[in-house]
């Protein structure tokens, strides 16, 4: 999606799912600013990932959300479309 990410992970239950957030938005960050924005250090006061993250438990719904995720690209284009004509 061009303004925000999906995934799915199992979290085991000895980490704490702000600190696998941190890490994943931590380490992806440095790493596309290295690659993409040809720095090799300094990313003091830089942010590329927003504050905030939303986090769910699957249960039993894994199917349901595993569909959702990948589908949902096509879903906000025809929910776009549909917003042309109002």
């Amino acid at each position: 999606m061009p303004d925000h990410v999906h995934m799915m992970i199992a979290i085991p239950p000895k980490y704490a799912v702000s600190q696998v957030i941190g890490y994943i938005k931590g380490r992806s960050a440095i790493h596309l600013a290295r690659v993409y924005g040809e720095r090799k250090r300094g990313f003091v006061g830089q942010h590329f990932w927003a504050r905030g993250y939303f986090v769910s438990t699957v249960g039993r719904d894994e199917a349901t959300i595993r569909e959702y995720i990948r589908n949902q690209e096509q879903e906000d284009a025809r929910l776009d479309q549909l917003n042309l004509w109002r």
